[in-house]
Protein backbone atom coordinates (compact mmCIF):
# COMPACT_ATOMS: atom_id res chain seq x y z
CA UNK A 1 0.00 0.00 0.00
CA UNK A 2 1.28 3.48 -1.48
CA UNK A 3 1.08 6.05 1.33
CA UNK A 4 -0.71 9.21 0.66
CA UNK A 5 1.67 12.75 0.44
CA UNK A 6 0.17 15.54 2.23
CA UNK A 7 1.18 18.74 0.21
CA UNK A 8 0.96 20.91 3.63
CA UNK A 9 3.49 19.26 5.03
CA UNK A 10 6.06 21.72 4.90
CA UNK A 11 7.02 21.82 8.56
CA UNK A 12 10.78 20.45 10.22
CA UNK A 13 11.34 17.34 9.04
CA UNK A 14 9.57 17.49 5.45
CA UNK A 15 12.62 17.00 2.61
CA UNK A 16 14.04 20.03 0.89
CA UNK A 17 14.24 19.82 -2.82
CA UNK A 18 17.25 17.85 -3.53
CA UNK A 19 18.00 17.26 0.16
CA UNK A 20 17.58 14.58 2.58
CA UNK A 21 14.62 13.19 4.25
CA UNK A 22 14.38 14.89 7.81
CA UNK A 23 16.52 17.74 7.19
CA UNK A 24 15.79 20.49 9.04
CA UNK A 25 15.27 24.12 6.84
CA UNK A 26 17.93 26.36 8.47
CA UNK A 27 16.68 30.26 8.38
CA UNK A 28 19.68 32.75 7.81
CA UNK A 29 19.46 35.92 10.58
CA UNK A 30 19.45 38.92 9.31
CA UNK A 31 22.62 40.79 10.13
CA UNK A 32 22.14 44.33 11.83
CA UNK A 33 24.08 47.54 10.71
CA UNK A 34 25.80 46.96 13.97
CA UNK A 35 26.96 43.53 13.28
CA UNK A 36 27.99 44.21 9.35
CA UNK A 37 30.70 46.90 11.12
CA UNK A 38 32.04 44.07 13.48
CA UNK A 39 29.55 44.45 16.55
CA UNK A 40 30.35 45.98 19.81
CA UNK A 41 34.02 44.64 19.67
CA UNK A 42 34.73 45.97 16.27
CA UNK A 43 33.94 49.93 17.68
CA UNK A 44 36.04 49.26 20.63
CA UNK A 45 39.13 48.10 18.26
CA UNK A 46 38.98 51.10 16.12
CA UNK A 47 38.48 53.28 19.35
CA UNK A 48 41.59 52.20 21.09
CA UNK A 49 44.08 52.98 18.48
CA UNK A 50 43.16 56.31 18.14
CA UNK A 51 42.59 57.22 22.08
CA UNK A 52 45.96 55.08 22.92
CA UNK A 53 47.73 57.80 19.99
CA UNK A 54 45.86 60.77 21.94
CA UNK A 55 46.79 60.02 25.59
CA UNK A 56 50.24 59.03 24.44
CA UNK A 57 51.03 62.30 22.39
CA UNK A 58 49.83 64.44 25.58
CA UNK A 59 51.92 62.48 27.95
CA UNK A 60 55.15 61.21 25.93
CA UNK A 61 55.09 63.25 22.88
CA UNK A 62 54.98 62.22 18.97
CA UNK A 63 57.46 59.30 18.94
CA UNK A 64 55.84 57.90 21.94
CA UNK A 65 52.29 58.36 20.65
CA UNK A 66 53.04 56.68 17.09
CA UNK A 67 54.52 54.28 19.21
CA UNK A 68 51.96 53.79 21.53
CA UNK A 69 49.42 53.17 18.33
CA UNK A 70 51.24 50.91 16.41
CA UNK A 71 52.03 48.55 19.83
CA UNK A 72 48.12 49.07 20.72
CA UNK A 73 46.94 47.95 16.49
CA UNK A 74 49.68 45.06 16.37
CA UNK A 75 48.00 43.78 20.24
CA UNK A 76 44.40 43.79 18.91
CA UNK A 77 45.63 41.91 16.10
CA UNK A 78 47.06 39.70 18.17
CA UNK A 79 44.15 39.54 20.44
CA UNK A 80 41.56 38.63 17.54
CA UNK A 81 44.12 36.22 16.05
CA UNK A 82 44.11 34.16 19.75
CA UNK A 83 40.65 34.50 19.80
CA UNK A 84 39.98 33.03 16.30
CA UNK A 85 38.19 36.10 14.79
CA UNK A 86 38.59 37.07 11.36
CA UNK A 87 42.04 37.93 10.79
CA UNK A 88 41.18 40.20 7.63
CA UNK A 89 39.70 43.10 9.58
CA UNK A 90 42.35 42.57 11.98
CA UNK A 91 44.81 42.99 9.36
CA UNK A 92 43.21 45.81 7.55
CA UNK A 93 42.75 48.06 10.86
CA UNK A 94 46.94 47.62 11.41
CA UNK A 95 47.46 48.83 7.97
CA UNK A 96 45.48 51.79 8.41
CA UNK A 97 46.96 52.51 12.37
CA UNK A 98 50.62 51.83 10.52
CA UNK A 99 49.71 54.42 7.42
CA UNK A 100 48.49 57.22 9.80
CA UNK A 101 51.22 56.58 12.11
CA UNK A 102 53.94 56.89 8.92
CA UNK A 103 51.90 59.79 7.90
CA UNK A 104 51.84 61.50 11.75
CA UNK A 105 56.08 60.82 11.55
CA UNK A 106 56.34 61.89 8.06
CA UNK A 107 54.50 65.20 9.15
CA UNK A 108 56.38 65.91 12.41
CA UNK A 109 52.85 66.87 14.11
CA UNK A 110 50.08 64.24 15.60
CA UNK A 111 47.45 66.18 13.78
CA UNK A 112 48.42 64.31 10.78
CA UNK A 113 47.77 60.73 12.13
CA UNK A 114 44.20 61.75 10.77
CA UNK A 115 45.51 63.43 7.68
CA UNK A 116 44.61 60.57 5.62
CA UNK A 117 41.21 59.56 6.52
CA UNK A 118 40.54 63.06 6.27
CA UNK A 119 40.81 63.27 2.68
CA UNK A 120 39.73 60.05 2.55
CA UNK A 121 36.13 60.88 3.09
CA UNK A 122 36.78 63.74 0.62
CA UNK A 123 37.05 61.03 -2.48
CA UNK A 124 34.92 58.30 -1.12
CA UNK A 125 31.78 61.20 -1.31
CA UNK A 126 33.25 62.36 -4.48
CA UNK A 127 32.84 58.55 -6.19
CA UNK A 128 29.88 58.43 -4.34
CA UNK A 129 28.35 61.49 -5.78
CA UNK A 130 29.83 60.76 -9.14
CA UNK A 131 28.21 57.35 -9.46
CA UNK A 132 24.63 59.08 -8.62
CA UNK A 133 25.47 61.87 -11.84
CA UNK A 134 25.82 58.76 -13.80
CA UNK A 135 22.98 56.92 -13.30
CA UNK A 136 25.07 54.01 -11.32
CA UNK A 137 24.34 54.89 -7.85
CA UNK A 138 26.92 52.41 -5.55
CA UNK A 139 25.19 51.46 -3.00
CA UNK A 140 23.07 49.67 -5.37
CA UNK A 141 25.56 48.10 -6.87
CA UNK A 142 27.64 46.78 -4.08
CA UNK A 143 24.09 45.46 -2.71
CA UNK A 144 23.41 43.80 -6.02
CA UNK A 145 27.20 42.23 -5.76
CA UNK A 146 26.71 41.31 -1.92
CA UNK A 147 23.40 39.87 -2.42
CA UNK A 148 23.83 38.45 -6.13
CA UNK A 149 20.62 40.35 -7.19
CA UNK A 150 23.05 41.73 -10.50
CA UNK A 151 21.79 44.89 -11.65
CA UNK A 152 18.05 44.02 -13.02
CA UNK A 153 17.06 47.23 -10.41
CA UNK A 154 18.99 49.58 -12.95
CA UNK A 155 15.45 49.21 -15.08
CA UNK A 156 13.25 50.00 -11.97
CA UNK A 157 13.15 54.04 -11.88
CA UNK A 158 11.57 53.50 -7.92
CA UNK A 159 14.27 50.98 -7.29
CA UNK A 160 17.33 53.22 -8.60
CA UNK A 161 15.47 56.74 -7.06
CA UNK A 162 16.02 54.37 -3.55
CA UNK A 163 19.13 53.54 -4.02
CA UNK A 164 20.15 57.02 -5.33
CA UNK A 165 19.13 57.96 -1.80
CA UNK A 166 21.53 55.63 0.01
CA UNK A 167 24.04 56.40 -1.98
CA UNK A 168 23.96 60.51 -1.27
CA UNK A 169 23.00 59.29 2.34
CA UNK A 170 26.44 57.88 2.14
CA UNK A 171 27.67 61.16 0.06
CA UNK A 172 26.41 63.10 2.70
CA UNK A 173 28.35 61.29 5.75
CA UNK A 174 31.45 61.06 3.75
CA UNK A 175 31.27 64.99 3.44
CA UNK A 176 30.00 66.03 6.85
CA UNK A 177 33.18 63.89 8.08
CA UNK A 178 35.68 66.24 5.40
CA UNK A 179 33.73 69.73 6.32
CA UNK A 180 34.34 68.75 10.21
CA UNK A 181 37.52 67.58 10.74
CA UNK A 182 39.25 69.39 7.70
CA UNK A 183 38.12 72.66 9.97
CA UNK A 184 39.49 70.67 13.01
CA UNK A 185 42.79 70.38 11.29
CA UNK A 186 43.51 73.34 10.11
CA UNK A 187 42.46 74.73 13.73
CA UNK A 188 45.16 72.25 15.44
CA UNK A 189 42.62 70.48 17.49
CA UNK A 190 44.26 67.36 18.04
CA UNK A 191 41.97 66.29 20.57
CA UNK A 192 38.73 67.19 18.93
CA UNK A 193 39.83 65.81 15.43
CA UNK A 194 40.37 61.67 17.54
CA UNK A 195 36.71 62.54 19.34
CA UNK A 196 34.87 63.51 15.88
CA UNK A 197 36.36 60.74 14.10
CA UNK A 198 34.93 58.47 16.56
CA UNK A 199 31.93 60.31 16.91
CA UNK A 200 31.36 60.25 13.04
CA UNK A 201 32.67 56.79 11.97
CA UNK A 202 30.37 53.87 13.03
CA UNK A 203 27.21 55.76 14.12
CA UNK A 204 26.83 57.74 11.11
CA UNK A 205 27.88 55.09 8.86
CA UNK A 206 25.47 52.61 10.43
CA UNK A 207 22.86 55.25 9.99
CA UNK A 208 23.69 55.14 6.50
CA UNK A 209 23.73 51.53 6.04
CA UNK A 210 19.67 51.47 7.54
CA UNK A 211 19.28 53.37 4.38
CA UNK A 212 21.17 51.10 2.21
CA UNK A 213 18.71 47.60 3.92
CA UNK A 214 15.79 49.91 3.20
CA UNK A 215 16.36 50.62 -0.78
CA UNK A 216 17.82 47.34 -1.29
CA UNK A 217 14.86 45.40 0.61
CA UNK A 218 12.67 47.62 -1.00
CA UNK A 219 13.98 47.32 -4.37
CA UNK A 220 13.82 43.39 -3.84
CA UNK A 221 10.42 43.57 -2.83
CA UNK A 222 9.35 45.62 -6.23
CA UNK A 223 11.45 42.98 -8.53
CA UNK A 224 9.76 40.32 -6.65
CA UNK A 225 6.45 41.40 -7.24
CA UNK A 226 7.04 42.12 -10.94
CA UNK A 227 8.29 39.07 -11.57
CA UNK A 228 11.16 37.82 -14.60
CA UNK A 229 9.08 38.96 -17.61
CA UNK A 230 8.60 42.48 -16.45
CA UNK A 231 12.01 43.50 -15.76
Amino acid sequence: MTASVHPSRTGAGAQEPGGTPGKHVKHVKQRTALEQLGGPAGLVYTMLPVTAFVLANAALGLTGAIVTALGTGLAITVLRLVRKEPLQPALSGLFGVAVAAFVAWKTGSAKGYFLLGIWSNLALGAFFLLSVVVRRPLAGVVWGALNGTGTAWLRDKPSRRAYDIATLTLTAVFAARFVVQQWLYDEDRTGWLAFTKLAMGYPLLAVALLVVVWAGRSSAKRLKAAGPDDR
